[in-house]
Order: structure tokens, then C-alpha cells, then sequence
């Protein structure tokens, strides 16, 4: 039985290699799965910042500043009209792309960005549509954005998953103003929950609820910049911490994270975060690093290309320049690290199984498969 697995798996690698484009570069490292490539697929990125594929084999990836670009299958790279104006200071600019499940029929992308406001800027989220020649997106329309962010540069979010059911997810940063991460008057340090149009669901916790926003999935989170469904499809995400406590957290409708009452970091001068490490009607996190690693990106991988790994967490570290592969369950993590890991921003599973991962440091897009 081991020797069909491997003969499957081997027959799988043989075929990603044959249909994903010429790679600019390679390098080999050796993991528990054996020997993996890192292989460049695009290079020539200013801060890119977030990825996502599209059905025709090619991919779409933004850059912070705000340019938009289409990348095809045989590798030619296209910038994209039609991307809203951004706020491109500090974190700020054009951060995560979404291309839903229904894109061969509806063509629609959905971006999250910085939108000016006017005492600074706000976490916002918008679609339109791609034009047949992959150059535009047309008739973009905001469709969600938070109450005001203020003028601070950091703690975003962005992140945009797509439900089981087609409702969107995007994850909001305390937007350095960590105490409305507890007051749901605001949408600083949650998840939102809204329809493709921008509409609340009914079924949304806080509807209904005096004083609180009612897109509000979940709150009390610092800065979630990596966002991905389990095997089950529940929404899990990793965030930053301070100086240490970055958490990996398994969302729940209505569950309050704890930022800033309680953290397992501490503040940058040293000092205690609100009252320690838990409180009554906080959630603990499935699991935190002490030093921070700076998590951004996540997968959580299908074992499609490497079994052993199903179910883990493909977690991208903007600090350490590496990507974890984490074990929710027990904790123990593999770091995969190469010159091509320089603070990984995005991680992605792509449809054939192999893992994608941008990184700022090397301004590139590059994909992990079974070594050659």
C-alpha cells in the first residue's frame, strides 16, 4: 500500500511539474516529507501583498502601493485597471485578493484595501468584475466599510475568505487603537461577516444587539493578517501579537479573543498586558509563539502532494523568514526556510496541491512541490 501512495504521489508531482510554467529559479531543502523545490514563478514585485489563483491557470497578486497585476499561465505579467484608490502609508494600500468559487460565471474579484477617510483611513472591501481580456476590473463598488480607522499606519487586517456558504469573511486590525478592539461600537480588531453585496445576514451574532456593529463575526484581535477554512470548514486565523504572544485562533460566531485584557505577549517597553494571560469569557488561543515570528499567510494544507501533512497550518513569518508548518493539535512545528523565504507576506494551497507563498524580501511569487 506504501508503494502505491508513493508511486500516486510521485505520478502527481510529474504532472504539476509538466503543467506549471518554466521556473525563473529553484533551490531543494530536505523536510519530514522528504525533499522539497522551491521554485519562482514571477519575480519583479514591489511589496506584494496578497495572491490568489485563477481557473484559467493563471493568478492575480497586489502590491501595497496599489497596482493590481495578472500574472498567465506562461508566465506574462499584465497590470490590472480599475483597483480602487488606497491609503498607502505605513501597513496601509491594496492588501488581500479573493477570487470566489463562482468566478468562470461571475467574474467577480473581491479586494480588501485601505480606503481614505477623512481623519485617515479605514479597512474596506469591494468588487468588481474581470473583463474577458484579464487588463480591467469593471464597475468596482465598495461593498463594506469599517468605522473610522483614524491615522495610525499599522494593524489593517484584510484578510478575505469566502465561506462554505458564499458569505464573505474579512478579518479587521485594531488599527493601533487597541481598546475598541473591546467595543463592538466600532470595527476595530474583529472578523466581519457580510453577503457578496454587502448586506448583513440575519443570522449574524450582534444583529439586533444596541451598540454594536452588526457585520461583527468575532472581536478582541489584535492584527489577523492570515486567514484560511479547516477541513471543516470553520474559519481559522493567525495573528500578531506584541512582543510575543502571536496567536493561532479557530473562530466562533459571537466569541470574544481577549485583545488587549489578555495576551500571552507583552508590550513593547516590557510592561504587562491587561490583566495576564486569561479571563473569564475570553477565548484562548489553539496555540501562540513567545518570540512572535510575525505571522502572515495562512493554508491549511488538504495532504493533496504530501499526506503527512494534512491538516496542518502553512503559516508564513515576516520576522524570521521562514514558513512553519504547524500542528494545531500538538504544537510541534517544522520550519521550512530557504533564501527564497524573506518575509513571507501571503501562503496559498494551489489547486494541484502544491503550496505558494509570496515573499516582500525577494519580491517574487514562488510555489513548493515534491523535489524533481
Amino acid at each position: 500500500m506504501m508503494v502505491l501512495i508513493r508511486s500516486r504521489i510521485l505520478a502527481l508531482a510529474v504532472a504539476v511539474a509538466a503543467l506549471a510554467p518554466l521556473p525563473l529559479a529553484a533551490e531543494t531543502v530536505e523536510t519530514s516529507v522528504g525533499r522539497l523545490q522551491i521554485e519562482e514563478v514571477a519575480d519583479g514585485f514591489r511589496e506584494p501583498w496578497g495572491l490568489a489563483f485563477l481557473p484559467d491557470d493563471g493568478f492575480l497578486v497586489t502590491e501595497r502601493a496599489g497596482a493590481l497585476w495578472r500574472v498567465g499561465a506562461d508566465g506574462a505579467r499584465q497590470r490590472v485597471e480599475g483597483a480602487p484608490e488606497v491609503w498607502a502609508r505605513g501597513q496601509g494600500g491594496l492588501l488581500d485578493v479573493m477570487v470566489p468559487r463562482d468566478f468562470s460565471e461571475s467574474r467577480e474579484v473581491f479586494l480588501s484595501f485601505s480606503k481614505p477617510q477623512p481623519d485617515g483611513a479605514g479597512t474596506a472591501l469591494g468588487a468588481g468584475r474581470l473583463n474577458e481580456a484579464g487588463d480591467a476590473l469593471e464597475d468596482f463598488r465598495v461593498i463594506f466599510e469599517m468605522t473610522a480607522g483614524g491615522g495610525r499606519g499599522q494593524h489593517f487586517g484584510s484578510r478575505i475568505v469566502e465561506a462554505p456558504d458564499g458569505h464573505l469573511f474579512l478579518t479587521i486590525g485594531d488599527r493601533g487603537a487597541a481598546e475598541r478592539a473591546q467595543d463592538n461600537a466600532h470595527h476595530n480588531g474583529t472578523v466581519v461577516r457580510i453577503a457578496r453585496d454587502g448586506a448583513v445576514p440575519d443570522d449574524n451574532p450582534f444583529v439586533g444587539v444596541e451598540d454594536a456593529q452588526p457585520e461583527i463575526w468575532s472581536y478582541g484581535h489584535r492584527n489577523a493578517q492570515g486567514a484560511a477554512l479547516g477541513p471543516e470548514g470553520g474559519l481559522w486565523l493567525v495573528e500578531h501579537g506584541a512582543m510575543g504572544g502571536d496567536e493561532v485562533n479557530r473562530v466562533e460566531p459571537g466569541a470574544n479573543y481577549g485583545w488587549p485584557e489578555i495576551s500571552y505577549g507583552r508590550n513593547y517597553d516590557g510592561s504587562k498586558i491587561g490583566v495576564g494571560t486569561e479571563a473569564e469569557g475570553m477565548k484562548q488561543p489553539v496555540h501562540y509563539w513567545d518570540p512572535s515570528i510575525a505571522p502572515s499567510g495562512l493554508a491549511v494544507y488538504s495532504g493533496a502532494l504530501w499526506p503527512e501533512w494534512e491538516g496542518r497550518m502553512i503559516v508564513g513569518s515576516l520576522k524570521f523568514d521562514y514558513i512553519a508548518v504547524l500542528d494545531p493539535e500538538t504544537g510541534n512545528e517544522e520550519a521550512l526556510r530557504s533564501r527564497e523565504s524573506a518575509r513571507v507576506r501571503d501562503v496559498r494551497e494551489a489547486p494541484d496541491g502544491s503550496i505558494w507563498f509570496l515573499s516582500v524580501g525577494q519580491g517574487g511569487v514562488f510555489r513548493i512541490i515534491p523535489a524533481r
